[in-house]
């Protein structure tokens, strides 16, 4: 189930990019951020209130808040520095770049949580810079 719910997931970010390329002209990139940061937490909060989840606050460790709240300014400043690039640049070119997260995210998962490093993925990080590269020089 875990991969529909990642190709749903990679079908918006898709259509984040070209909705915020069209939707950023003339208007100040970090001004842009803040909307689409309102409009997120909006939806966020409405599907936790919908769900009944809002009851679940309280059992939230200290641990899980501090790494969600570092996780919720690392979000800020990926949009803020997204939708600069994206201002500047072609989305052909940012996008790829931008996703080239896939394969920090997977050193970091390496080093800082200890997952396996196995074959595979070292040919698929590979294989993921390559493309990168080849996209934007």
């Amino acid at each position: 189930m875990w991969v529909f719910y990642a190709l749903l997931a990679a079908l918006f970010a898709a259509l984040t990019s070209i909705f915020a390329k069209i939707g950023i002209e003339d208007v100040n990139s970090n001004l842009a951020t803040a909307i689409r940061t309102v409009v997120v937490l909006v939806m966020a909060w409405g599907i936790v209130f919908a769900t009944g989840k809002y009851n679940e606050i309280a059992d939230i460790t200290q641990r899980s808040w501090l790494f969600l709240i570092l996780s919720g300014c690392a979000t800020g400043l990926s949009w803020l520095f997204y939708y600069k690039a994206l201002q500047l640049g072609d989305a052909s070119k940012v996008v790829p770049v931008d996703k080239f997260s896939v394969v920090i995210s997977m050193v970091l998962a390496f080093v800082l949580l200890g997952e396996v490093v196995n074959t595979k993925t070292i040919i698929g990080g590979l294989l993921i810079t390559i493309g990168t590269l080849v996209l934007v020089l």
